[in-house]
């Protein structure tokens, strides 16, 4: 069967493939820059291990090492890759001249320089997270601590990632999602649940006291339903998180992750719901295996729900910010990119596919709605897809695998391991 075939079939259910694909174009996705090299970052030691509740499994060879090594893998991912991307940094990304490091609580635009030089290379965008993990001052709490030396510096660093975001905005011309998350909370049972809350509370407050333009600079508070060694408790859990967002909406959003919720909840659902009262909501897409496992992201259900209710409910026009969050060592770290990215990209579009079935529900009809969406399953999305890779210069299904083992053969296993 040939596009134009494909085309007439969606075409009979009054679905235009054509605009389906030229509104997929323009919709950014963030593609997370920690995902090449296991999230170690460049501003700490990589021999020691991760803290904060961050854990990676696998020791696949070809790991990026340097600054320059990860933005070559991650030019290598994006161009098999259909739509438009955007870079997602974590400040643990920082890049330093000879002699200039600097600690988190000090971090300056001027660290990031390259990475903007990187992406005004490639016409991206660059979201940014602080990075509240893998740090001396972060093997307990750190924004609910009650050592105020440490509660400050990590304040600072937030302020500074502010002033980062902005920077990034600036230079690039489009808004910065800035995503905080820390992994705080106790092994077992706490005596005080509500203490943290408070001190995490007035550190948000003081964070964002610190001056940045809301249209340029979003912002985000992530929740957690519990971390590794913070299985008991978490400060930042979901009440938390949308309650704060709830009550500071002139200067935050709420971010989603759907590995952050109980094993029953879903997403999907929750989209909708926030969207009734938030104009603008941000996600991170990965997929939990029993916990927040932080797997590569598949075409699986939960994937395709989750792109389905960001389409119904208007979530392209700008209301909802979409980023991938995951990490996998064992397997070749740029496929994981590719694959990931690729599956959001295809159940983005088989969701603006889909047949409008509102008047169904409407009307009470939930015998021809169930046996209309049944069906849809089965038209010919695979034509729409190779059209829209096609569209995008970008290799159809089948045809990339080989470039990354080429890739892997050529540069990957030239790197020496650590």
């Amino acid at each position: 069967m040939s596009y134009a075939e494909a085309k007439a079939k969606y075409a009979a259910l009054g679905v235009d493939t054509d605009r389906a694909i030229e509104i997929l174009k323009q919709v950014p996705v963030s593609l997370h820059c920690w995902q090449g090299d296991d999230v170690r970052g460049f501003d700490t030691d990589p021999s020691k291990p991760l803290t904060g509740g961050i854990q990676t499994t696998g020791n696949y060879p070809g790991r990026a090492q340097t600054p320059q090594q990860l933005m070559d893998d991650l030019d290598m991912a994006m161009k098999l890759c259909p739509g438009t991307k955007k870079m997602n940094l974590h400040a643990s990304y920082a890049i330093f001249a000879d002699g200039q490091w600097a600690d988190r609580n000090a971090l300056e635009p001027k660290h990031f320089q390259k990475w903007v030089d990187f992406c005004k290379e490639r016409g991206l965008g660059c979201d940014f997270n602080p990075t509240f993990f893998s740090h001396p001052k972060a093997n307990g709490l750190t924004l609910s601590s009650t050592d105020e030396q440490i509660r400050s510096f990590w304040v600072e660093h937030g302020k500074a990632c502010i002033r980062i975001a902005s920077y990034l905005a600036q230079e690039l011309g489009q808004p910065c999602i800035m995503n905080i998350w820390t992994g705080d909370g106790f092994k077992d049972i706490p005596a005080d649940r509500m203490g943290p809350r408070m001190r995490y509370k007035q550190s948000l407050d003081e964070i964002l006291s610190e001056p940045y333009d809301f249209e340029m600079v979003k912002p985000c508070v992530e929740s957690k339903v519990f971390g590794i060694g913070v299985e008991a408790y978490t400060t930042g859990s979901a009440e938390f998180a949308l309650s704060y967002a709830a009550m500071n909406k002139e200067k935050c959003i709420p971010l989603m992750d759907n590995g952050h919720y109980h094993p029953t909840e879903v997403v999907s659902d929750k989209i909708p719901a926030l969207l009734t009262f938030f104009p603008e909501i941000a996600l991170h897409i990965t997929r939990p295996i029993r916990w927040d496992s932080d797997h590569v992201v598949l075409l699986d259900d939960e994937t395709q729900e989750i792109c389905k209710e960001i389409v119904r409910c208007g979530g392209l026009e700008g209301r909802v910010k979409i980023a991938l969050d995951y990490f996998d060592a064992s397997i070749n770290r740029i496929a994981a990119w590719v694959v990931g990215l690729r599956n959001v990209q295809k159940a983005l579009l088989r969701a603006l596919c889909m047949q409008d079935l509102t008047d169904l529900q409407n009307a009470g009809d939930f015998t021809s709605l169930m046996v209309m969406q049944e069906e849809q399953k089965t038209l010919p999305f695979g034509h729409i897809w190779e059209e829209y890779c096609a569209q995008c210069n970008v290799p159809a299904d089948g045809q990339w695998l080989g470039m990354v083992k080429e890739y892997e053969e050529t540069v990957l296993k030239e790197r020496s391991s650590l």
